[in-house]
């Protein structure tokens, strides 16, 4: 991969690029759906605001970082590192982004953590997530059965 990438702290000022990071992960879902521009972008920013506070309250100790391609922000990565587990708790690339190697170069990143700190790395996949045959080539096995998700793990060799 020749970009650089880099991650750094999210700062308030983030707010509205990480609410489009979101939004973009839900354009197809609610393509078919019969609402105005404006009473989706209403859904996406409520829904924003959950997963959000979500995310606040149950990783509270997770570190929430943007992704940035050659000093652009591409994305966010939110990683709880547990006494036993790391846990990738959020991980979005703006489409322009995707399928261009920066997952698979993040991923690889937390796989050689975990597998240095003799943990396993985990991760919520939506079972219709596209990016499921990569978690699956670099080695995640499906551990749970979480409603629309499938809780994936990646065993490290003890």
């Amino acid at each position: 991969m020749s970009a650089d990438i880099k991650l750094r702290p999210i700062v308030d000022a983030d707010r509205e690029f990480l609410y489009r990071c979101y939004a973009s992960t839900r354009t197809e879902e609610l393509a078919p759906v019969p609402w105005s521009d404006a009473d989706k972008d209403s859904f996406l920013r409520m829904q924003f605001r959950a997963q959000t506070e979500h995310y606040d309250k149950h990783y509270s100790k997770a570190e929430f970082q943007v992704i940035l391609v050659d000093d652009v922000p591409a994305g966010r990565l939110y990683v709880a590192r547990w006494e036993k587990e790391i846990r990738i708790v959020d991980i979005t690339l703006l489409p322009a982004f995707r399928g261009r190697g920066v997952g698979s170069f993040l991923l690889n990143v937390l796989i050689d953590e975990s597998t240095t700190a003799k943990k396993p790395l985990s991760i919520h996949v939506e079972k219709n997530n596209p990016a499921m045959r990569l978690y699956i080539r670099l080695g995640f096995q499906t551990v749970g059965d979480v409603g629309v998700y499938d809780l994936m793990q990646r065993p490290t060799a003890n």
